[in-house]
């Protein structure tokens, strides 16, 4: 018996490393000081420009949303899902990105599937001026079905000691500001799955007039990077702390970056919720409080400033084309989002 009778195909991981180096190379910065192909990536840790770098590690998944991937036949945004997952994660903790690695696993290797994902990822890794330096492929008959696949990402970061965003600085009366995003961004799927097609019975190539769109492109909206938007705030120095609105949604992230004396309010009706929330709550009949910790609800980052500095704030990210809203404030109380 060869390995391609158990079901792992070689050639097609060869064909695989073939299409993707060139695409990978295209993100390498002058720091990279390695090849495709080796055992282990290479790059310049000397970090000039910095006197105490304090690197920032994170590493994340896209979840169920790769089943909707699956079933749309369309895999390019999911590598670009993971990267900015990743760049966004770091980013709470004022860390800009230096590299990234990628875990990809098949029950059947598709070199077609793979480089379209690899696609996304050096996407979004130009985008956010990070190097995706390698990663790991497998094929795994038996562990899943042969048109599945599951997604993880590595990312490193870097950022100055003095300039650690740690939230130990927010205090009562502090403005939180939350930045729009797309859609569901990268949680809240198996939800919105046992919602639209199975309770609903939709398929992906259901066009929804309330979304104006199909239900696979709905659901398969890019999860945007707030590196750009927000590194401007950094060099100012005018944010406190920040949040990713990842799993959990409001009621378990914005806590993670509240002294012990905090809480936050967040006031309802002070953005648009996008429609697509709205037709998972009535078509699900799903509790508010339920749908505030599933789902990000259209704001994708928060922001927390001083109220003397909010105004500024809001205005350069306007500057930046960036959808921002003050949605609530800092109140005294013990890590916890109420919603008013």
């Amino acid at each position: 018996m060869r390995y391609k009778d158990a079901g792992v195909n070689i050639d097609a991981g060869a064909e695989s490393v073939r299409r993707i180096k060139s695409i990978v190379r295209s993100t390498f910065t002058k720091s990279v000081l390695s090849g495709i192909g080796g055992f282990g990536a290479l790059f310049d840790g000397s970090l000039k420009g910095y006197q105490q770098p304090v690197l920032v590690s994170s590493c994340d998944g896209v979840g169920t949303k790769l089943k909707v991937a699956i079933l749309a036949n369309s895999h390019g945004t999911v590598g670009q899902d993971l990267v900015n997952h990743c760049v966004n994660d770091i980013l709470v903790q004022g860390a800009r990105p230096l590299f990234f690695m990628d875990y990809a696993a098949f029950g059947r290797l598709d070199p077609t599937i793979l480089e379209a994902i690899v696609t996304g990822f050096a996407q979004a890794c130009r985008e956010n001026g990070c190097s995706l330096v390698g990663g790991e492929t497998a094929e795994m008959p038996g562990m899943y079905a042969d048109e599945d696949y599951d997604l993880a990402g590595f990312i490193v970061g870097v950022v100055e000691r003095k300039k650690l965003i740690t939230g130990k600085a927010i205090r009562p009366g502090d403005v939180v500001i939350g930045l729009g995003t797309n859609g569901l961004q990268t949680n809240g799927y198996s939800l919105a799955r046992k919602i639209l097609l199975d309770k609903c019975g939709h398929k992906v190539t259901t066009y929804l007039p309330e979304l104006k769109t199909t239900v696979g492109k709905a659901l398969l909206a890019v999860h945007p990077s707030f590196l750009k938007p927000v590194a401007p705030l950094l060099e100012k120095n005018l944010v406190k702390g920040m949040a990713h609105i990842t799993g959990g949604g409001f009621l378990d992230n914005i806590p993670r970056v509240l002294p012990p004396d905090c809480g936050v309010e967040i006031t309802l009706g002070s953005w648009p919720v996008p429609p697509i929330f709205e037709l998972l709550q009535e078509q699900g009949g799903v509790p508010q409080d339920e749908m505030y910790r599933a789902f990000n609800m259209g704001i994708g980052f928060v922001i927390i400033a001083a109220p003397a500095e909010a105004a500024k704030t809001m205005k350069m990210l306007k500057t930046a084309k960036t959808r921002a809203y003050q949605i609530g404030r800092v109140v005294k109380g013990k890590r916890r989002v109420v919603l008013t």
